[in-house]
Order: structure tokens, then sequence, then C-alpha cells
């Protein structure tokens, strides 16, 4: 370029397009934050227990399952759930809704643990049970369980 006050300009340049630069990524924080501020408290932490039976965590869980012959994990979810998403290696599926009708073939002689997918129908059915004389010891989601490391097993037979 043969401009007569070309080293100014190349000079305003090069301080004009940090300097815009800065500020379109001022421009956007806000945007950013916006958002957030806009995401219900739902969706940003988990929702509060609301349940009697208490709340297990995988490291809970182990330590259960470390001794079965003290053990029922009594899962709560359709057959469908069960093809698709797993659960442990062995338990008892008894649907949530057909819970109360079932009560007969649960043991009271084990602690029984109730899983679902994330723990929403495993509370109902564990405070159920509670309320009906079982030693429940806790109610885990497989989704939570899994995302903290626990080991699953895809249901063999169950078909989704």
């Amino acid at each position: 370029m043969n401009h007569p006050n070309r080293a100014a300009w190349l000079l305003a340049l090069a301080i004009a397009a940090p300097t815009a630069a800065a500020l379109a990524q001022q421009a956007a924080t806000p945007t950013v934050v916006a958002a957030a501020a806009k995401t219900p408290a739902s969706a940003q932490e988990p929702a509060a227990w609301k349940y009697k039976v208490q709340h297990l965590n995988r490291t809970q869980l182990d330590a259960l399952l470390a001794r079965p012959e003290q053990l029922l994990i009594l899962d709560v979810r359709r057959p469908d759930e069960l093809g698709t998403k797993g659960s442990f290696p062995v338990f008892l599926n008894i649907q949530a809704d057909q819970l109360e009708q079932s009560l007969k073939f649960i043991p009271k002689d084990r602690a029984v643990v109730t899983v679902s997918n994330h723990a929403g129908r495993a509370g109902v059915a564990g405070d159920l049970l509670t309320a009906k004389g079982f030693k429940v010891a806790g109610a885990i989601g497989i989704a939570n369980y899994i995302e903290e490391g626990g080991s699953w097993t895809q249901a063999a037979g169950v078909k989704p």
C-alpha cells in the first residue's frame, strides 16, 4: 500500500485489532452468563432426595454387593429397560406398578436394595417396602451407579 501515512495506519491497525477482539469477547460473555442464568436450577443440580429410604451411591452399593448372601437386588424397571440398560448380575424384577401385589415373592430375611434408572421409582419402592416391614438397605439408579464408575451386566435373555 502506498499511502502517505502508511506507518500511522499500520500502527492504528495493530492497536485496533486486539482491542476489537477483546471487545467482541466481552460482548459475548454476558450472553453466555445470561444463558446460564436462564438454565433452571433442576438442570444445574441433582434433584433433592425426597424419599425416606437411603439414597445409595456406588461405594455403598459395592459394599453391600460384597455380601450377596445377605442381599436382594430388587429392580423395579420394565423389561424393555432391563434389556437396553442392563442391571446387576443377579436381581429380582418386579415392575414398580406391580410391587404391592407381589410382596409375597420378596424374602424378608435379606436386606433389599431397590433399583431403577435414576432412583426415583426405586425410592418409592423402598419406602413402600419399609412401610410393609422389609429391611431396605437403600435405593439406587443404575444410570447413577454407572456414572460413578460401577460395573453392570447386560441382562441375558431379556429382550427390549
